[in-house]
């Protein structure tokens, strides 16, 4: 059953034994984060800071921050089923004729069940502050030493496409310059960042929702790496199995999670650019400063009781890297209905998502290593992965230790590297020209004669069963 809002899953939380309150007064400014990346690192629970300095509204940082939460975030005891679930719902292919139109009606019926509900009023709107909105009176965090300032770090950014109308939620960082402005940074290759492109082609401004804090699907949604015109609230009802509720802003023609904590109406204007950053990432290195659009607050609306959400990034492991663990495997599926010869892939906590790809393959022919890395690097968001290696379908890819052996055994460099050029995540710091570089694919699998391997590949040295099950069976009588 979905989580009625945030609450309701930090309640939750707090039950399991999944959260800790913290009552003293702690600041804002760089404490809140100091302590969060000492529990992060040591696997422990979500934070909430009841008591943050200079404001009444407490803090909850951490919520997603292990496999367990994540998955109970999501309600699901595998993250593996939502990426079943999601398959089974989109196959069959498209019908071809009146009997196939008629099973699939059933399965309309479901899309239909999850679309958004419109309200006309929610929990958001118990506080309506038009006159003069603050942002002071929340807790944003500054996380790390050298960040440009405070930063609204888990915001669910709602945009539309100025010509069509299409909705859009994403989560892009916001600086805080004062208590009425943040910066607002849209990567290029970003859906929020097209609307505002199509809104200055229009020579019009464009106008902004941000929601902070709603239940765990919505959330997670905002992250998500659909297809471009895919809304992520019908995704989210999809995550959730129910609709998920939406009322009206008060100053903007946008609608939002009605179940929100927090919400910040306004708009960006055409051509205005600020300095933002430097920010302290998730890559572990710090975001060097650029110039981005700026939001203007015209309203904001809370609950009485709000309780302000963020997530705190840097150097692996932290809390997002569990959120982009939960888009590995919610995906892989889709990926494998492209690519059915994938057997798993895993993105390494230490590559940070975009740097380094490690896929099973059953391979059938000479070459193929290579067709699907090309696959790869034209697939959405995979199109920016720096480095995929490819290995055989009886490797454990999940096994850093294994992947790291076969490619020291099974690598010829001037053989099975591939060197390509193409674009890359904004945020790799290490090509010389931002958000375009090189890329490597290694093939690491078995090398065939097909393949101009004409040496004998060596077999594997393996215990032989027999001896396994003799071993096994007098294993207490070894003394062990």
């Amino acid at each position: 059953m979905a989580y009625k809002d945030l609450r309701e899953f930090i309640r939750l939380l707090e039950k399991k034994g999944l959260l800790r309150r913290i009552k003293v007064e702690v600041d804002p400014v760089l404490e809140i984060a100091g302590i969060n990346d000492k529990v992060v690192k040591k696997s422990g629970p979500a934070l909430l800071f009841e008591n943050p300095k200079g404001s009444k509204i407490p803090c909850v940082v951490n919520l997603f921050g292990s496999y367990e939460r994540m998955q109970l975030a999501l309600e699901v005891n595998s993250l593996d089923e939502i990426g079943t679930r999601m398959l089974e719902f989109l196959g069959p292919e498209i019908p071809t004729n009146i009997i196939e139109k008629l099973k699939a009606l059933p399965k309309l019926k479901r899309l239909a069940d999850f679309l958004p509900k419109y309200v006309s009023s929610g929990p958001c709107k118990e506080v309506i502050i038009k006159n003069n909105p603050s942002l002071d009176i929340f807790p944003i965090l500054k996380t790390w030493p050298e960040d440009g300032g405070r930063f609204i770090t888990l915001p669910m950014v709602f945009t539309k496409d100025p010509e069509t109308g299409i909705r859009n939620c994403g989560m892009y960082r916001m600086q805080v310059y004062d208590e009425k402005t943040t910066g607002m940074h849209w990567h290029m290759h970003k859906d929020g960042a097209r609307h505002y492109r199509n809104s200055e082609r229009l020579g019009k401004k464009l106008e902004v929702a941000v929601a902070i804090g709603s239940d765990p699907a919505v959330i997670y949604s905002a992250t998500a790496p659909l297809p471009e015109g895919v809304d992520e609230m019908l995704f989210a009802g999809f995550l959730r199995r129910s609709p998920v509720e939406l009322v009206r802003c008060e100053t903007v023609d946008h609608e939002v999670p009605a179940n929100s904590e927090i919400v910040l109406e306004g708009y960006c204007e055409p051509y205005e650019r600020r300095v933002e950053g430097p920010f302290g990432d998730h890559t572990g290195y710090y975001s060097l400063k650029d110039e981005f659009p700026v939001f203007h607050i015209t309203c904001i609306t809370h609950r009485e009781d709000a309780i302000y959400s963020a997530t705190i990034v840097g150097r692996p492991p932290m809390e997002d890297c569990y959120i982009a663990k939960a888009t590995e495997r919610i995906f892989l599926p889709l990926i494998q209905k492209q690519l059915p010869e994938i057997v798993d892939m895993n993105l390494p906590i230490e590559g940070v998502f975009h740097n380094i790809v490690i896929v099973s393959i059953d391979k059938r022919y000479p070459g193929h290593a290579r067709r699907v890395m090309y696959a790869l690097w034209g697939m959405g968001q995979m199109s920016f992965t720096k480095m995929i290696v490819v290995v055989d379908k009886w490797v454990d890819v999940q096994n850093p230790s294994e992947v790291i052996w076969r490619i020291g055994n099974n690598v010829d460099p001037k053989r099975d590297v591939v060197i390509v050029e193409g674009p890359l995540d904004v945020l790799e710091h290490a090509s010389d020209i931002p958000a375009y570089g090189g890329k490597m694919g290694i093939d690491a699998t078995k090398k065939w004669e097909s393949e101009g391997f004409l040496r004998e590949w060596p077999n594997e040295i393996v215990i032989s069963e027999e001896i396994k099950r003799l071993v096994d069976r007098r294993w207490k009588e070894y003394g062990f």
